[in-house]
């Protein structure tokens, strides 16, 4: 048993302990992992989060991964994992359990000009909006608020969505393309990237670069509170279907969300992968995991055990090992996960209806192991 963090811990565990380890096979990891060993010899390092885990501890194993021919077999791809890494239980002293849930790339029907159908802009990330730290933040500012507006007369508070959706940026010249839909806009905004279709069938494809600001605050929960949907019917079909059902009460809604979401181009060369995400690598459908990046940090393995999640696997338990590359203001928490799904309707559907429990274990470098108890 290790001690890591404040109202968490680490114990570690053999392969054996991992259920449904040896069913799995965790070869796409390897692709994604030498991807991001390129970007941090080629980049920068990733951030390290509050465990302690660094890039340097994860260069050994990214290496050896990169190494690896890409026909071999699953069994093959397991045993690189069992020669290299131990795996760690990670337990809440709360004793409670750990979530999933999921996301994934939408495509949204564009236009590149507005007109009385295509009427709601994603828009570029605007030139006063700064990032902001500790040092930078004003004092009177909320320590929680990443991004501010700069002024002649100092930083404040970006426009929230309220303000941007009644015209805050018009006129600026930051728009990307415009959607049928508000509601299309502000599930892309949840997802944090799109891929947009034109009416030519072209493709363009964003993601996020930066938001107002403000606090995310999860929709879902305020119609759960007003008790228009049951908790235990929650997902993002139900609430689309809410929202088309009272179309007058879309803004109001919506608005109480007030972060806003700022894409860039995002240059992904092949279409088979994902968008590229907060690791500045393309996610892989099915293997890639948002954490909470405080804590965690990305090129990491985890393995997660979902049992009552079933329907991503043709009814078995979800239990598969996953690569770190995202992360979201909703995933917050040491066992907190966000599966990404794919990109479409069909991996939509998959996303929209996950929040299970579930258990995570972390793969640390036999190298690094040892500081947490190994």
């Amino acid at each position: 048993m290790s001690p890591t963090s404040s109202g968490y811990r680490l114990f570690p565990v053999s392969f054996g302990d991992l259920p449904g380890w040896q069913k799995d096979d965790p070869r796409a990891l390897l692709a994604a992992m030498a991807r991001c060993l390129s970007h941090i010899h080629g980049v920068k390092p990733y951030r390290t989060g509050s465990l302690g885990l660094t890039s340097d501890d994860l260069l050994p194993l990214l290496t050896a991964a990169a190494d690896r021919s890409a026909d071999i077999s699953a069994a093959e791809a397991r045993s690189f994992f069992e020669d290299c890494c131990i795996p760690f239980r990670i337990e809440r002293e709360d004793a409670q359990p750990g979530l999933v849930t999921a996301f994934y790339e939408p495509e949204v029907e564009v236009a590149a000009q507005p007109d009385d159908i295509f009427a709601h802009p994603f828009y570029f990330r605007p030139d006063d909006l700064i990032d902001l730290d500790d040092k930078s933040r004003p004092a009177d500012m909320d320590s929680g608020y990443m991004f501010g507006r700069t002024t002649p007369s100092g930083v404040t508070e970006y426009p929230d969505r309220k303000a941007i959706d009644e015209g805050f940026l018009e006129g600026c010249g930051l728009e990307i393309a415009w959607a049928r839909s508000r509601v299309d806009v502000f599930f892309a905004h949840i997802q944090g990237a799109a891929r947009l279709r034109y009416p030519d069938g072209n493709i363009r494809r964003i993601t996020y670069a930066a938001k107002a600001g403000h606090p995310f605050s999860p929709v879902g929960k305020l119609l759960i509170d007003l008790g228009e949907i049951d908790r235990e019917q929650i997902s993002m079909q139900s609430i689309r279907k809410w929202l088309a059902e009272n179309p007058a009460k879309v803004d109001e809604i919506l608005w109480h969300n007030r972060s806003y979401i700022f894409f860039r181009d995002a240059d992904v060369s092949d279409d088979m992968l994902g968008p590229v995400a907060a690791a500045k690598v393309p996610l892989v459908a099915g293997r890639s995991l948002a954490v909470d990046r405080v804590i965690h940090t990305f090129g990491y393995p985890f393995f997660v055990h979902a049992p009552t999640l079933l329907h991503l696997d043709n009814g078995l338990p979800f239990a598969r090992l996953m690569l770190a590359l995202d992360t979201g203001s909703a995933i917050v928490g040491p066992s907190r996960g966000d599966i990404f799904t794919g990109s479409g309707y069909e991996a939509g559907e998959q996303a929209g209806t996950v929040r299970n429990e579930a258990d995570f274990y972390i793969l640390i470098p036999k190298a690094a192991a040892g500081r947490f108890g190994a």
